[in-house]
C-alpha cells in the first residue's frame, strides 16, 4: 500500500465533505406539495408506519410490502430525527450517497495501490447522476448498494490479511509441510462482509446474487493466493479448507442475518400475515414453528407478486429492459412540474431525471470489453473483481424479461463502473518508472476526462435536483429520444 497513510485520509474525508455537500444540499425541495414522489410513495409511508408500531407495517388496507424491512427502517430512522418532511425521509438516503463516496476512495486506492485514483474514483462516484439521484430520495436502492460496497471493501482486505497471513508461513519456511497450505484462522472482515449481504438483502432479495458471486469469488482468490505462495494443490486447499468457512461466513451467516432483521414483525402480534396459519389452509412447511410458516408464506406471497409483475401489453412509460441500462439509454422521470417561478420567465419546468451521466455511463461496455480482456488474457484479478461485482447486479436480470423493470434497478451498478473506469483510467496515466513524457501525457488525458466527467454533471446538475429551468433548457437537457 501507499506509505501516504495521513494524506489519503485527508483526500478521503475531503471528498466525504464534497459528497455531503452536493447531495444533502436542498434536499428537501422537490415534492408534490408536500408528498412523496415517484416510489417515495410507497417505501416513505410504510417507514412511519414502521416507526410507529415498532419496526413492522401492519396496514391492512394497502398490503403492497414488496421488499423486507432494512431499507424501510433507515428511512424510518430520518423520520424518527427529523419528522415527516421531505428532509426526514430523505436525509439517510443521503447519508448512504455520502458514506459510498468515501468507500470507494478506499476501496479503488486499494485495488490500484494509488492515493490519486483512489482520489479519482471518489470525484467521479460524486458526479454520477444515478447515484446522486438516488442518494436524494426515500427509495431503498441506494441503502443497497452502500451495504454491498462495504461488502465488497470487506473482501478486499480480507484478500489482502490472507496473502500476509501466508506469506508470514512462506517466511517461516512451512509452506510445505502440507500439500494444501496453511490453515488461515478466524477472518473478520470476511464476517464482516458477511453482515452486511445479509443486511443487503433485508433491503431487496436481490442480493442473493451478491451473495453467490462474492463467495466464489472468494474462495477463488483464495486459491490463487495459495498458488502464488507455492502450495503444491492449491485448488485443494483452497476447496477442503477454504470453502466451508466461506459458506459459514458468506452464506449461512447472511441467511441469519436476513431472519434477524425481521425481528421486529416476530415481536408483532398485527403485522401483515404475522398469523397467516391462522387465517390460511394453504400455509404449508408444517414441520416448522408458525412463526416461520407464516413468514414463509408471506415471503412467497412477495415472490408471487414480483414474478407477476408484467405488463406486456400496457408497459409503464418509463419502463426500460436491462440491456439499455449500461448506457442509460432509457432513464427515469421522478418528478416533473411546469408553470412554475423562479428561472427569470412566468412558465419554468422543474424536473427531476433519474440519469446516469452520459460521460461515465456512455462508457460502460468498452470498459466491461477492455476488462473482460485484461481478466483473461492478463489474469488482472482486479478487472475480474470490477466484472464479477457488476455481472452479479445485472445478469440477473435477463433471466425473466417479462418483469417490469426500472432504470434505478441499475443503482448498484454505479460504483463497479467507477471502479472500471479508474482501472483504464490507470493504464492511461501510467506508472512512476514510465518515461516523464509518456506519464505527463497520460496525465493530461485523466485530466481532460474527468474535467468531462465534471462538466457534464454540471451540466445535467439542474434536471438531477429539479431546479427551474426554462421550457427550452428542459428541452436541451433531453439529449436522445429515448430521454422522452
Amino acid at each position: 500500500m501507499p506509505q501516504d497513510r495521513m494524506r489519503a485520509w485527508l483526500i478521503t474525508l475531503g471528498l466525504g465533505l464534497i459528497a455531503a455537500i452536493v447531495r444533502f444540499q436542498n434536499l428537501g425541495r422537490a415534492t408534490h406539495e408536500g408528498t412523496p414522489i415517484f416510489d417515495e410513495k410507497h417505501y416513505v409511508p410504510q417507514a412511519w408506519q414502521m416507526l410507529r408500531n415498532g419496526g413492522y407495517e401492519d396496514n391492512p388496507g394497502y398490503e403492497l410490502v414488496a421488499h423486507p424491512p432494512v431499507g424501510k427502517q433507515l428511512i424510518a430512522v430520518g423520520e424518527w430525527l427529523f419528522g415527516y418532511t421531505p428532509l426526514g425521509w430523505r436525509v439517510t438516503a443521503a447519508l448512504a450517497g455520502t458514506v459510498m463516496v468515501v468507500l470507494i476512495v478506499r476501496i479503488a486506492r486499494r485495488m490500484t495501490r494509488s492515493t490519486l485514483l483512489g482520489a479519482l474514483a471518489g470525484v467521479l462516484l460524486i458526479c454520477d447522476g444515478l447515484s446522486h439521484v438516488q442518494a436524494r430520495v426515500g427509495m431503498l436502492d441506494i441503502f443497497q448498494a452502500a451495504l454491498l460496497l462495504g461488502a465488497f471493501a470487506c473482501l478486499l482486505v480480507d484478500r489482502d490479511q490472507v496473502r500476509e497471513r501466508i506469506w508470514l508461513v512462506v517466511t517461516e519456511a512451512r509452506i510445505g509441510d502440507s500439500a494444501w497450505g496453511p490453515r488461515l484462522g478466524f477472518r473478520w472482515w470476511r464476517f464482516g462482509a458477511g453482515l452486511l449481504l445479509g443486511l443487503a438483502c433485508g433491503v431487496k432479495w436481490n442480493g442473493v446474487y451478491y451473495i453467490m458471486a462474492f463467495g466464489l469469488l472468494s474462495v477463488f482468490w483464495d486459491a490463487l493466493a495459495r498458488r502464488s505462495a507455492g502450495v503444491r494443490r492449491p485448488w485443494r486447499g483452497a476447496l477442503l479448507r477454504d470453502t466451508a468457512p466461506a459458506l459459514a461466513s458468506l452464506v449461512a451467516l447472511p441467511l441469519l442475518v436476513y431472519f434477524a432483521t425481521w425481528a421486529g414483525w416476530f415481536a408483532s402480534e398485527t403485522a401483515t400475515d404475522r398469523h397467516a396459519t391462522l387465517v390460511s389452509d394453504d400455509v404449508g412447511f408444517a414441520f416448522l414453528p408458525d412463526p416461520l410458516r407464516s413468514l414463509l408464506y408471506y415471503q412467497l406471497n412477495v415472490l408471487e407478486f414480483h414474478t407477476g409483475l408484467t405488463t406486456p401489453d400496457d408497459p409503464h412509460p418509463w419502463e426500460s429492459k436491462p440491456w439499455t441500462w449500461p448506457m442509460g439509454l432509457r432513464p427515469m422521470l421522478y418528478y416533473y412540474e411546469s408553470g412554475m417561478p423562479g428561472c427569470g420567465r412566468s412558465n419554468c419546468v422543474e424536473a427531476i431525471m433519474l440519469v446516469g451521466t452520459p460521460a461515465m455511463w456512455w462508457l460502460a461496455l468498452p470498459v466491461a470489453a477492455w476488462a473482460l480482456w485484461r481478466a483473461v488474457t492478463r489474469v488482472d484479478w482486479r478487472y475480474a473483481a470490477v466484472l464479477v461485482g457488476y455481472g452479479a447486479g445485472y445478469l440477473p436480470w435477463f433471466v425473466n424479461l417479462d418483469r417490469q423493470m426500472y432504470y434505478f434497478y441499475a443503482t448498484p451498478l454505479a460504483p463497479f463502473l467507477v471502479l472500471g473506469l479508474v482501472l483504464v483510467l490507470g493504464e492511461v496515466l501510467g506508472t512512476a518508472r514510465d518515461h516523464f513524457e509518456r506519464r505527463r501525457t497520460g496525465l493530461l488525458a485523466v485530466a481532460l476526462y474527468t474535467g468531462l466527467v465534471v462538466a457534464n454533471f454540471v451540466w445535467l446538475w439542474p434536471i438531477l435536483n429539479g431546479e427551474p429551468i426554462t421550457q427550452e433548457r428542459w428541452q436541451a437537457e433531453l439529449w436522445l429520444p429515448s430521454w422522452r
